[in-house]
């Protein structure tokens, strides 16, 4: 599954590229997680703003074509078209995509009723500057995004298809878990609902230490588990939940409200130490992952316990275990990682 230093080296490989591409055609394939919900023509002519992160979802800001024509739109700029350079529930979030829906369908309502000239857009993380609504993409378990300035036809599991005059866009997702959902903005269903849900930012100079510990004394559910659901912080996916408590020696199945503030500090720098170094890497492919040019991750080459299960771990000598935690495989060490 891809985790966030997977979407945010796609997002670094398409944010250059695409940042003021205009949209020629859209393609959708087999039925993703969620429907668009907006028709395919209408985003026809669009351009493509600055493209961020939050979670694993991407978000692509596209400002409407009657701005581009004012003189609005970034535009490409080498002149040939394109810019420079190149845990959670599935219940849940389809609940929470019904729940978003409905709202939005009531908002459009009430907007249309009343007569209000409410902006209907944003860019940037705070969805705050005006845009014109954009696409939420989630890769969810098997997918992966590509950029070709020259596609081939669409295989069996390329299931979406954003072609623009910097080159296309496509979502190649075998098991179809992944979603390309149309929302007015950041601030509005369904992309807000969403995204409520997701803790901060594992980079955000807000979270603290301090704020880190008081998140986890409300939690007593495993630490393991308590970071793979990302409502504390996002970013710790399955492998990168191991690395981390193993390089900070946290048991993961000690208690999240039993761990102390010292300990918490170590577990929040082992958590950026890990990213950080997948990132570097290209992240994880254990098994569909590639970036938008097909190269594989890498980060995985250097577990020091993820799937090294029986072989001895790299700091003490003693034998690595694996035991599963909420259905998903846990490796560690018990003799550095104590309770």
């Amino acid at each position: 599954m891809p985790e966030l230093p997977e979407v945010e080296v796609t997002r670094r490989g398409i944010a250059a590229p695409l940042l003021g591409a205009r949209v020629l055609s859209v393609r959708l394939g087999k039925p993703l997680r969620w429907p668009l919900g907006q028709p395919l023509q209408t985003l026809v002519g669009r351009r493509i703003g600055e493209i961020t992160r939050r979670g694993k979802y991407l978000w692509l800001p596209l400002q409407a074509p009657d701005a581009v024509a004012r003189g609005d739109g970034a535009g490409c700029t080498d002149g040939g078209g394109c810019a420079k350079g190149a845990g959670e529930t599935r219940g849940g979030e389809d609940a929470a995509y019904r729940d978003a829906s409905d709202a939005s369908d009531a908002s459009d309502a009430s907007n249309a009723s009343d007569g209000s000239n409410r902006s209907n857009g944003s860019s940037g993380s705070d969805g705050s500057d005006r845009t014109d609504g954009g696409l939420l993409l989630h890769l969810g378990m098997s997918g992966s995004l590509s950029l070709q300035r020259q596609p081939q036809p669409p295989g069996p599991h390329d299931h979406f298809d954003l072609a623009t005059d910097c080159g296309t866009l496509r979502l190649n997702d075998p098991r179809r878990f992944g979603a390309v959902v149309w929302s007015p903005s950041l601030l509005h269903a369904p992309a807000a609902t969403l995204l409520k849900r997701l803790g901060a930012e594992p980079f955000d100079a807000a979270l603290t230490p301090v704020h880190f510990h008081a998140a986890l004394q409300q939690r007593r559910a495993p630490i393991k588990a308590v970071l793979l659901a990302g409502d504390v912080v996002v970013g710790a996916g399955n492998i990168y939940a191991c690395e981390a408590l193993f390089l900070a020696g946290v048991h993961p199945a000690l208690r999240a409200d039993r761990i102390s503030r010292p300990r918490a500090a170590r577990l929040l720098a082992a958590l950026r130490q890990t990213l950080s170094r997948a990132l570097e890497l290209g992240g994880s492919t254990l098994r569909d992952f590639s970036d938008v040019h097909g190269t594989s991750g890498a980060f995985q080459s250097e577990a020091a316990v993820y799937g090294r299960a029986g072989l001895p771990c790299t700091r003490c000598g003693g034998l690595l275990k694996r035991q599963v935690q909420a259905q998903r495989s846990t490796y560690f060490c018990v003799v550095c990682q104590r309770r």
